[in-house]
């Protein structure tokens, strides 16, 4: 299974400007740009994207290890906060917060090693740990 997404950027870093859209086409020629990332601007950024995918894999992962443990999910809200140094630049950290309500027949020390094992297992969390990045250029 393979999915793709597309980014367009015109101009330099910071008067530029450019979109995002994915194959789903959930973003549509979304707008990103340097204010969207390092300040307020409107738009989406890398990070911001980045911390959605792992907040949304990492849930799946857990539900699905909930469910191979043999116990129902029930509600589960996770945050991720993706920190971004700038002055490396590089991400810092990733921070996922995890809000579950009680799920009947797990104790809170079950449930931690089911959400560990989760975090280090979805695949988002796998790829950020190291993936190889295959770059194909073609010059116009």
């Amino acid at each position: 299974m393979k999915r793709t997404a597309n980014a367009h950027w015109n101009g330099n870093l910071k008067e530029g400007k450019g979109n995002i859209s994915t194959q789903s086409t959930v973003l549509s020629n979304t707008q990103y740009s340097f204010n969207a990332r390092f300040a307020e601007g409107p738009g989406t950024n890398p990070e911001e994207l980045l911390g959605a995918s792992h907040a949304g894999c990492f849930t799946m992962a857990l539900s699905a290890a909930l469910t191979q443990a043999g116990f129902t999910a029930g509600d589960l809200d996770t945050k991720a906060t993706v920190e971004l140094d700038p002055s490396i630049p590089g991400i810092t950290g990733i921070t996922l917060d995890l809000v579950a309500a009680k799920i009947d027949g797990v104790s809170e020390e079950q449930f931690n090693a089911i959400a560990k094992g989760a975090k280090e297992n979805c695949p988002i969390s796998k790829a950020l740990a190291a993936t190889p990045i295959t770059l194909n250029v073609t010059y116009k």
